[in-house]
C-alpha cells in the first residue's frame, strides 16, 4: 500500500482542500466540486510542514538515541507499545500544539470550531478506553483531567439562551452548542446538527466510563434539539430528514445528519429504555435509507428541498450508516438492520479503496473505521483492522513530522482536525469495540 500527493485531483470539503494522496495510479472519487457549508477555516489553524521536519528525514539519528536510552534504563517501567504507544505519543502532540491551557478550548480564530473541538473531545475519551492505560501510574489519573477540561472546554459552545429571534430555516427554542464559540467568549451562531451529534455520541460514552448523570442529561439534551430540527415541511422533496444546520441559507438534509442521529437515538434507548429515542432511531435510518441510498449501494451526502441530491460519496456516510444498522440490530434483535449494514459494509469496500481513502481529511475515514471496526465486533468477518491498519502505519512513517504532528494535504498541513482523527484510529485499533459508541 502506498499514498502519495497527487495535485491533480484537488476536492473541496467543509472549507477545507482536501487533495488526494492517492493509491498509484488511482482517480479521486466523484464529487470533487462539493461546495463547503462550514465556516471558511473551520479547520484552522494549520502550519504548513517544511520537508525536513518529516520524522522519517531523522529516523536514523532517533534510531541511535533509542538505542544509548536503552542502556541507561536496565529496569523500564511500564509503558504501552504497538498502536497504543503511538495513539498516547499523537494526542500527547496534539495536546501540546493546540490545546490553550487554562482555558479548555483548542486554538483557532482564536478557538476552534464545535467541529475540530468534538474530534479532540473523541480523542480523549477514546484515550481512556485504551488498553493498557490503567497499568501505567500516573496515566488515568491524567487522562480524567483531560476529560474533565474537555468538559469545560465544550461549555464554551453552549447557547442556553435559544429562544428569541429564529436563526435559519430550521430552528428550535432549545438548548443546543454552537459552531463557534458562544457568548460572551466568542460570537456563537450557527448550530450544526452533525457536530452537536458528534458531541452527543461523546457525551454517552462519558457516562458509560464515569457514570456521570450531567453527561447522559447533556447527551439527552442534545437529542432533543436534533429531534426538535426533524423536517416537517411537506412542500419539500422527500419530507422529513435531519437538516444539516439551522442557518438561514441550509436547505441541506444529509446521510452525516440521519445515521449519527441515529447512533446517539440508539445509545440512549439502550442506556434509559426511552421507547421514543428507538423510534427517532429508526425513522431517521429508515428516511436516509429512502432518500439517498443510490442503485449503487452507497448513500449519498444530502438531499435539497427541491429533490436534488448530492451524488458524492464519502466514507463517513457509509461508516455512520453502518454503525447505525449494527446497532439498531442490537436494540432490536431484527437481522435486516445486521444485512443492510452488512451490505453497505460491501459496497463501501469495492468503492473505497486505499486510493480514495488516502483523498479524504483523516477526519472522515476516522469515522468509517470506527464503524467498520464495530460491524467487525458483532459478525465476526473483519475488513476493518485490515483496511484502517496500513492506513496509520502509513501516516506514520510517511505524513508524520518530528514533533509527532501528522499532515495532510496540498501543501502538506498539520490540523487539530487531523491530529485528533490519528489519536482515534490509533486508539480504536487498541481498545474494545464495546467502548465505541
Amino acid at each position: 500500500m502506498r499514498f502519495f500527493f497527487d495535485t491533480r485531483h484537488p476536492r473541496v470539503r467543509h472549507g477545507f482542500v482536501l487533495v488526494a494522496l492517492v493509491f498509484a495510479g488511482g482517480v479521486a472519487p466523484a464529487g470533487a466540486s462539493a461546495s463547503s457549508p462550514y465556516p471558511v477555516g473551520a479547520t484552522r489553524p494549520l502550519r504548513v510542514a517544511k520537508p525536513s521536519e518529516f520524522a522519517h528525514v531523522a529516523s536514523a539519528h532517533a534510531g541511535r538515541l533509542s538505542k544509548a536510552k536503552a542502556k541507561k534504563h536496565a529496569k523500564p517501567k511500564p509503558a504501552l507499545h504497538g498502536d497504543a504507544a503511538r495513539a498516547l505519543i499523537a494526542f500527547e502532540a496534539m495536546q501540546h500544539n493546540f490545546y490553550i491551557p487554562g482555558s479548555g478550548l483548542y486554538e483557532g480564530e482564536p478557538f476552534s470550531y464545535l467541529w475540530p473541538f468534538s474530534q479532540a473531545l473523541a480523542a480523549t475519551v477514546t484515550m481512556s478506553h485504551v488498553n493498557g492505560v490503567s497499568r501505567i501510574p500516573g496515566l488515568p489519573g491524567a487522562l480524567s483531567r483531560e476529560l474533565s477540561a474537555r468538559l469545560i472546554g465544550l461549555r464554551s459552545y453552549l447557547d442556553i439562551d435559544n429562544s428569541g429571534a429564529p436563526e435559519g430555516t430550521f430552528t428550535s427554542s432549545l438548548a443546543a452548542f454552537d459552531g463557534t464559540v458562544a457568548p460572551p467568549t466568542g460570537p456563537g451562531g450557527t448550530k450544526y446538527y452533525d457536530d452537536n451529534e458528534w458531541v452527543g455520541m461523546e457525551l454517552v460514552r462519558i457516562y458509560a466510563l464515569t457514570h456521570s448523570t450531567a453527561a447522559l442529561g447533556s447527551a439527552e439534551a442534545i437529542m432533543a434539539f436534533v429531534m426538535a430540527g426533524w423536517d416537517t415541511d411537506p412542500e419539500h422533496a422527500c419530507p422529513g430528514g435531519i437538516p444539516f444546520s439551522n442557518s438561514s441559507e441550509n436547505n441541506e438534509r444529509n446521510t452525516v445528519t440521519g445515521g449519527p442521529g441515529a447512533e446517539l437515538a440508539v445509545r440512549l434507548f439502550q442506556l434509559t429504555g426511552n421507547v421514543a429515542y428507538l423510534q427517532f432511531a429508526e425513522q431517521a435510518y429508515n428516511w436516509v435509507r429512502t432518500c439517498l441510498l443510490q442503485p449503487g449501494g452507497l448513500y449519498a451526502d444530502h438531499i435539497g428541498s427541491h429533490g436534488t441530491v448530492a451524488q458524492v460519496y464519502w466514507s463517513y456516510n457509509q461508516g455512520s450508516m453502518i454503525g447505525a444498522g449494527a446497532l439498531l440490530y442490537q436494540a432490536t434483535g431484527n437481522s435486516a438492520y445486521l444485512f443492510q449494514a452488512r451490505q453497505t459494509a460491501k459496497f463501501a469496500l469495492a468503492y473505497f479503496t486505499p486510493a480514495v481513502l488516502g483523498s479524504e481529511i483523516p477526519f472522515f475515514v476516522s469515522v468509517y473505521f470506527r464503524n467498520m471496526l464495530y460491524l467487525d465486533s458483532l459478525t465476526h468477518d473483519p475488513p476493518g483492522s485490515r483496511l484502517a491498519q496500513p492506513y496509520v502505519d502509513y501516516a506514520w512513517q510517511h505524513l508524520r513530522l518530528s514533533d509527532n504532528l501528522f499532515v495532510f494535504g496540498s501543501p502538506p498541513s498539520s490540523q487539530l482536525l487531523v491530529q485528533a482523527a490519528i489519536v482515534q484510529i490509533y486508539g480504536l485499533l487498541s481498545s474494545a469495540p464495546s467502548t465505541f459508541f
